[in-house]
């Protein structure tokens, strides 16, 4: 391999990148984002990259959640609240039910950059280029707005960093209490109209709090009790924006994508000759990569010794993304392969993109019970191939959007225009992701037994 650099990936064929008009403009854009601060810091990311490492040996288990693509016309502190907090209602649950230590990573805080299928997009007749999240350019379908802006990658820089500060305040500042988790949990029990199938689990989360109460552990005086880690995670797309943000790490020497602790490649750009595998490959992140039904054994295996030559365990995460109708079919074949290999991975499901259908009335919409039978899917095939199913990965809101159909309020079809808010693919909302969490417990429990 040649020697790697921050902008080796500048000499290798790319994909899904935007056509700036004004180069020059760019390139100063570039060169101001150097100079800013880090987003993130190394030894946390060295945090994330441990814990992940539990998780690949079977002693952990990832939540890894957020917004299809972020936006800075919604960007305020109510929704990263909501999302925070419905990210953490889900780690107690599963925390609980599975007996194991949830590593909680947010598709939060540089979410913003989305890859597409054309680089067109036609309404009407009119043809524009495609919406690529708000880092590029904007949602409105007009020839102004569809320009590709580099001053938008200054922009997402800045209200990623102010989501971060958030999301610190959050995690450190009591928000996070379990006791106070636990009580938004009793209340979307008792609120939801299958509540009975769910009271068990929050009661006894209830009753487990106490008994440490009774034995003086408290969030006066544990700070595990009324903090918590919350990790960031984004689709390195921007590979501009992604060597701004890197830098080398004083104490180690390594280099660290410091946009956030863990980036992932889409399934459309992880070709092993182009450059995104080159710049994941020097970065010393944990890392994840889409694998959808088309992957083969052999070049998943070629994909893991690009991004994780030395099988460090916490380094590369497995991302699934199938469809509840080819996974069972599809998957067993890539696990048996990495287990023979003995390659140390996390594989996580994403029960979100396979499972994308339009709906009679246009919108782009995923089924609530598809999205369930992937995950048990995927839980079924590593129980029989003697893996360990180490998360899952949701497109998710802590709002009360309308964009995924099903769950117990029976969502349809008619009920999408009532609050459909996604810029790109839809998402489950506060209800529907928690009660994911709670239908996943018994199988998370079966699959530690």
């Amino acid at each position: 391999m040649t020697t790697w650099t921050p902008q080796s990936w500048r000499s290798f064929p790319i994909q899904q990148q935007p056509g700036y008009n004004d180069r020059d403009l760019l390139h100063r854009v570039e060169q101001q984002l150097h100079k800013y601060p880090p987003l993130v810091f190394a030894q946390e990311t060295r945090d994330l990259f441990s814990q992940l490492g539990q998780v690949a040996e079977g002693q952990g288990f990832l939540l890894q959640g957020g917004d299809c693509a972020e936006s800075f016309n919604d960007f305020n502190a109510p929704k990263i609240r909501d999302t925070f907090k419905v990210l953490l209602q889900m780690a107690v649950v599963l925390t609980f039910a599975g007996g194991l230590p949830v590593v909680k990573v947010a598709r939060m805080a540089g979410q913003y950059a989305k890859p597409r299928s054309s680089d067109l997009e036609t309404i009407d007749g009119v043809s524009l280029p495609s919406y690529r999240g708000d880092i590029v350019n904007s949602f409105e379908f007009t020839e102004a707005a569809r320009l590709p802006d580099p001053n938008r990658l200054t922009t997402a820089y800045h209200h990623s960093a102010a989501t971060l500060n958030l999301l610190r305040a959050f995690a450190q500042g009591g928000l996070a209490d379990l006791h106070q988790v636990s009580k938004w949990n009793m209340g979307f029990v008792e609120s939801n109209p299958l509540k009975d199938r769910y009271q068990d689990v929050a009661q006894r989360i209830q009753e487990a709090l106490r008994f440490m109460e009774i034995c003086g552990i408290t969030g006066q005086n544990s700070p595990s009790i009324r903090e918590t880690q919350l990790y960031t995670s984004h689709e390195a797309l921007l590979l501009n924006y992604e060597e701004a943000l890197t830098r080398r790490d004083s104490l180690t020497g390594d280099w660290y994508d410091c946009s956030a602790h863990m980036v992932w490649i889409g399934e459309r750009t992880r070709q092993l000759d182009h450059a995104h595998i080159e710049f994941f490959r020097g970065i010393h992140n944990p890392v994840g990569v889409k694998v959808g039904p088309g992957m083969q054994p052999d070049d998943l295996i070629r994909l893991i010794d690009a991004l994780n030559p030395n099988n460090v365990a916490g380094r590369l995460t497995l991302i699934t993304r199938m469809g509840a109708d080819k996974l069972a079919d599809k998957l067993p074949a890539l696990v048996r392969r990495v287990q023979q290999e003995g390659r140390k991975v996390v594989w996580s499901s994403d029960p979100m993109h396979g499972n994308t259908v339009k709906a009679s009335n246009d919108y782009k919409t995923r089924d609530f019970e598809a999205i369930l039978r992937e995950i048990r899917n995927f839980f079924a095939v590593h129980k029989a191939e003697g893996s360990h199913a180490g998360g899952i990965h949701l497109e998710m809101t802590g709002e009360h959007v309308t964009e995924c159909t099903g769950g117990a309020y029976g969502l349809s079809e008619h009920d999408l225009g009532k609050r459909y808010f996604t810029q790109c693919d839809p998402r489950l909302n506060a209800d529907q992701v928690l009660e994911l969490a709670f239908l996943i417990a018994d199988t998370l429990r079966t699959a530690r037994k």
